[in-house]
């Protein structure tokens, strides 16, 4: 709901941070990337393999990212969508799974089966 609100209308000052909307996109999406593959490696108790969850929430990301812009487009007056902002979502989550790949992976400590 909140990707669908303007924000133009509050007083945040006068710090000009370059790009920071990208930023954002990007933070918000890598966060939304990692707690979801722990969202189902808890919910299946890691009988998913890491791979497949990896692609699951890769895909519900980039498509979850898409969709949040095509609604800014079509139901807002003062959202814009953007090209940039979806490069910025995809590029969050894929860094995303790749963390969660990395840190599973075998020589780490942590097993992703429980």
């Amino acid at each position: 709901m909140l990707s669908l609100f303007s924000f133009s209308g509050l007083d945040i000052g006068t710090v000009n941070i370059p790009y920071a909307d990208k930023i954002t996109h990007f933070s918000f999406y890598l966060i939304f990337a990692v707690l979801g593959c722990m969202f189902i490696r808890e919910r299946t108790q890691g009988k998913m393999s890491l791979g497949r969850t990896l692609a699951i929430m890769l895909v519900i990301a980039i498509v979850y990212g898409i969709f949040i812009e095509v609604l800014q487009y079509t139901t807002t007056t003062n959202r814009m969508a953007e090209y940039g902002d979806v490069l910025a979502n995809s590029l969050g989550a894929f860094v995303g799974v790749g963390l969660i790949k990395w840190y599973f992976s075998k020589e780490r400590p942590l097993k992703w089966k429980i």
